[in-house]
């Protein structure tokens, strides 16, 4: 009897170590389990979504929309998801200090 009690202990102190915290908000796994490396031609583009390394995924996530609907995981350490992204990110810089200042 003490050892059921004992088996079914240790059984439950492993699944609920396994288990992910209880949040709806928070997602403890990475979007990306496959990446591509083959180059996306920019006509098939539709945007792009960077993802940093987090609590959610030790790994930066480069997550890229295509113009069909289908969304595909980049390699960002491929030479052209590289350029790819610095372009994504100096474009958004540029717009930032274009943007025109409102006083409130």
């Amino acid at each position: 009897m003490k050892l059921c009690v004992v088996f079914v202990l240790t059984a439950l102190l492993v699944l609920a170590d396994g288990m992910p915290p209880i949040s709806r908000d928070l997602n403890t796994h990475c979007r990306c389990l496959q990446v591509e490396s083959r180059i996306i031609p920019a006509e098939n583009l539709k945007s792009i979504k960077l993802v940093p390394e987090g609590p959610n995924c030790a790994k930066t996530e480069v997550i890229a929309g295509l113009v069909s609907g289908e969304k595909v995981c980049l390699n960002p350490q491929s030479a052209w998801v590289k350029k790819l992204v610095q372009f994504v990110l100096e474009k958004q810089t540029q717009k930032k200090r274009a943007a025109p200042k409102t006083k409130a």
